[in-house]
């Protein structure tokens, strides 16, 4: 007898030897549906979430510190500097100025930093350098997480993935997503978070033959092309829809990562779209 999706979601075992995405391929069920189910959160906490979102966006230098000084004494809130490095910890915030760490840090043995890679370096075909991140994604009454790989040379989304929890084999498996549809970048730029320094994820990157380069310690702006991505997500799309449930974030991120590639024009560009760019060059480079 034929299992109804629901009882397939359920076999589901991020323990298990394979990994999310080939159990998922087995069981015949879309991968996000495995991912996408929200975390709830108290609605203080999403309110605050949700305005630490918007003030990081415009000034990612803000540390613990000066986020709790701006709810209290701009936004009138009560609340101490406790809560506000557990929320920067849930939503993966790490400030781009030097200052008290707040990212997650990975538990046991020293995890593996990379040198950063980019600095001078011309970019001057797609495929040449990826990049990759992570930011929080509020829902009505909890959140996700959105991870996305760009080529830097385009600004074309190679790659996308709604999770609840931030995790190396989430991460892994959108970049293996990405590779087997697009073909292996030169350079992999990501942050110094937990899971892009876990060996599981960059053994995988290294095996492929591919440079993992990693943005400096508090220096989000290295960043810069994935962090303004985020700006355009966000302002351009989840801030206006409020999205019910996962499910409903889910289809209206595809939607517009869709618009993103195929239609919105950059200036940097041009004014001409990703898809076309990074399409037209490697034409050429054929």
């Amino acid at each position: 007898m034929k299992q109804s999706r629901r009882a397939r979601k359920a076999h589901v075992d991020k323990a298990n030897a394979l990994s999310v995405k080939k159990q998922c391929e087995v069981l015949q069920i879309s991968r996000s549906s495995h991912y996408y189910r929200k975390v709830p959160q108290s609605s203080l906490n999403l309110e605050l979430m949700r305005l630490i979102d918007e003030e990081f966006l415009n000034r990612p230098w803000k540390g613990v510190p000066r986020m709790t000084n701006w709810l209290q004494q701009d936004m009138g809130y009560t609340i101490n500097k406790k809560r506000v490095e557990r929320l920067y910890r849930l939503m993966g915030l790490s400030a781009s100025a030097p200052g008290p760490a707040t990212s997650k840090k990975g538990k046991g043995k020293k995890h593996k930093i990379f040198p950063y890679l980019l600095r001078n370096l011309k970019i001057t075909a797609p495929n040449q350098v990826w990049a990759m991140d992570i930011t929080y994604i509020p829902v009505q009454g909890g959140y996700l997480y959105l991870c996305a790989v760009i080529d830097l040379y385009s600004r074309f989304v190679v790659g996308w993935s709604l999770s609840n929890t931030m995790t190396s084999e989430w991460c892994r498996d959108t970049v293996e997503t990405a590779i087997e549809k697009y073909g292996r970048p030169e350079i992999f730029n990501t942050d110094q978070g937990s899971q892009f320094t876990a060996d599981l994820f960059t053994e995988f990157i290294t095996k492929q033959g591919i440079a993992l380069s990693m943005d400096g310690k508090g220096r989000a702006l290295d960043n810069i092309f994935i962090e303004r991505f985020w700006r355009s997500v966000k302002y351009e799309n989840v801030y206006l829809y409020a999205y019910q449930d996962g499910r409903a974030c889910f289809e209206g991120l595809k939607k517009y990562i869709s618009y993103y590639n195929k239609e919105r024009r950059h200036q940097s560009l041009g004014y001409e779209v990703p898809a076309a760019i990074y399409n037209l060059s490697k034409k050429i480079a054929a």
